[in-house]
């Protein structure tokens, strides 16, 4: 009799995995890592003039326009609850379109997909600018074209959304089991019919999680690009900053915090109940079929080579729950929902056919001037700006995230009480987008990369301190536990046990927040905080869209580049 044991299994049948770098070169890649991001911080403070006596000045100047604020102004309730009403049909309008348009752009973009060859270069090459140019990039092109108002806005989170959930749902089809699809295959079906029949159904889930995902993210988009004349509260935002109307502006901010971190625990509760719909009921029902001997009747025809039955139903369903049960009653419902606020939300954007065939010589002429694209070397020095200005308060940011880190996770806090005051900050600070702290730096400092550069540091500080808090908490605590059991100190056990687990997590997040920070880096440009957004922003007020091609090629190259650095970093690293 052979053992079966993974004791004497192992040694032949064990998959190493991926190769990886031994863990001597991946200290290195760490090792090289910091010192790029202690380089590009250096750097960064000399390109800006960053000192500690310019950021106490800075400071001070931001308490007196934050007094200046007080006590914040809201609007009247109506024009309050229209202005968030608007903002979220923008969302949903935008990423519904953006559904619409990634599904077949997706499978002609997959490698598993077996349609023309020839499609695929051009429909990745679409994922990869739309979801490589900001959302606000976008607006400020289509408010040129098509006219102040949300339709501008729909568009533009429309278009930049596409590329985010086309990537994630390519990477769904492609990982989904071949068998199905080539048995249709075989019998005859053709690739579209093979792509809605076999694929789709078994990607969907994950198309819903992503779509719900990008939903969270383009509300808290939709809330400030009113400040490009898109639509949405962000209208009244910027209305007030330029009237010098501080203490409304103070109002609107108010607002839009708490109406971002009220949808973000709604987004938290929806995915629960939409993407795990049935992980209670099939347990609750597999206990009644073993009480009444379902369960093993279902088993024995399945052993006994039965194809009809209870053997085609999926795990744990009995021929009595097929029908129109009180979960697919709910679930046909949440589609009607769906469908009919998707519906309202692009009749909210007023698509009148006049204004639609009007916006036709707009974008003729923005796409005839685009070509050829005109760099320069001003072009060159703003990619510069912003790339410091993204990398410097990334760099900055991954340090300071890291102590608040250390403060709120509940592996390393001092003090329980402590972590959940660091956490309800935390959870304030990354309410407000990075636009809003943009425009309130702006308007106590003035224009330039300084204003620029302490948005992203305060973004990335954030987000950071999320993402270590939750790497660390989801470390093994054995070894910690097993120094502290022999008397070793906090530090000791934290640098034994803790560090060197945390360290890829540590290098890898923080490549993420530094892409992160890129990307944003341009937004806040668009507001007068140095880089190549202003840049962009004024070639389309002056009607120089070469100007505007290759503001938007340099963004594109660049940010597929740290992209693409940053997934080879985290491959070796983790």
């Amino acid at each position: 009799m052979v053992s079966t044991t993974p004791a004497t299994r192992a040694p032949a049948t064990a998959d190493p995995g991926p190769l990886r770098p031994p863990w001597s070169a991946r200290a290195l890649i760490a090792a090289g890592l910091l010192v790029a991001a202690v380089a590009v911080t250096w750097l960064t403070f000399w390109w800006i003039g960053l000192s500690p006596a310019s950021l106490a000045a800075g400071l001070d100047d931001t308490a007196r326009l934050l007094r200046r604020m007080w006590p914040p102004d809201l609007p009247r309730a109506g024009d309050v609850a229209w202005m968030i009403v608007e903002t979220l049909l923008i969302a949903v309008a935008g990423t519904g379109l953006a559904a619409l348009a990634s599904v077949p752009l997706a499978f002609v973009a997959a490698r598993t997909h077996k349609g023309p060859r020839r499609l695929r270069p051009p429909a990745r090459a679409v994922v990869v600018l739309t979801r490589a140019v900001p959302t606000l990039a976008f607006a400020i092109l289509f408010v040129r074209i098509f006219g102040l108002g949300p339709l501008a806005g729909a568009l533009a989170v429309a278009v930049h959304s596409v590329g985010m959930i086309a990537k994630l749902l390519t990477d769904a089809v492609e990982e989904a089991d071949p068998v199905p699809a080539e048995a249709a295959r075989a019998c005859g079906a053709g690739e579209v019919q093979v792509a809605v029949s076999s694929v789709l159904p078994r990607v969907f889930p994950a198309l819903a999680g992503i779509v719900l995902y990008r939903l969270d993210i383009n509300i808290r988009a939709s809330a400030v690009l009113g400040v490009v004349g898109a639509g949405g509260i962000g209208v009244a935002l910027q209305t007030a900053l330029g009237s010098l109307n501080y203490h409304r502006a103070a109002g609107i901010i108010c607002v839009i915090v708490v109406l971002v971190l009220l949808l973000e625990l709604l987004s938290v509760a929806v995915r629960r109940t939409v993407l795990r719909p049935g992980v209670r009921r099939p347990t609750v029902r597999r206990r009644t079929a073993s009480r009444t001997g379902r369960r093993d009747a279902g088993a024995a025809g399945r052993s006994a080579g039965d194809t009809t039955g209870t053997a085609a139903l999926p795990a744990g369903r009995a021929p009595h729950d097929i029908g129109w049960d009180r979960g697919r009653v709910l679930r046909v419902a949440g589609a009607v929902a769906t469908g009919v606020v998707f519906l309202v939300s692009l009749w909210s954007l007023d698509p009148d056919p006049d204004r639609l065939s009007g916006a036709w010589p707009n974008l003729r002429a923005v796409l005839a001037g685009m070509w050829p694209p005109a760099f320069s070397g001003d072009l060159l020095m703003a990619v510069l700006e912003s790339l410091l200005m993204a990398l410097g308060a990334a760099a900055v940011g991954a340090a300071c995230g890291l102590v608040l880190a250390l403060l709120t996770a509940v592996n390393t806090t001092p003090w329980r009480p402590l972590s959940a005051v660091v956490r309800v900050l935390l959870v304030v600070v990354r309410g407000i987008p990075d636009l809003v702290y943009a425009l309130l730096f702006v308007a106590a400092l003035g224009l330039g990369p300084y204003a620029g550069f302490l948005a992203l540091w305060i973004s990335s500080t954030a987000l950071a301190a999320k993402f270590f808090a939750d790497s660390l908490e989801q470390l093994d605590p054995l070894p910690h536990e097993a120094l502290t059991s022999v008397g070793a100190r906090r530090w000791q056990a934290f640098a034994a046990g803790i560090w060197p687990q945390f360290v890829p997590s540590f290098t890898g997040n923080g490549l993420f927040v530094a892409d992160l920070a890129l990307r944003e880096s341009v937004v806040l440009g668009i507001a007068g905080a140095g880089g190549v957004g202003y840049l962009m922003q004024e070639s389309i007020a002056t009607l120089r869209y070469d100007t505007t091609a290759a503001i938007v090629i340099a963004i594109a190259v660049v940010v597929y580049a740290i992209e693409t650095l940053a997934r080879i970093a985290r491959r070796h690293l983790l």
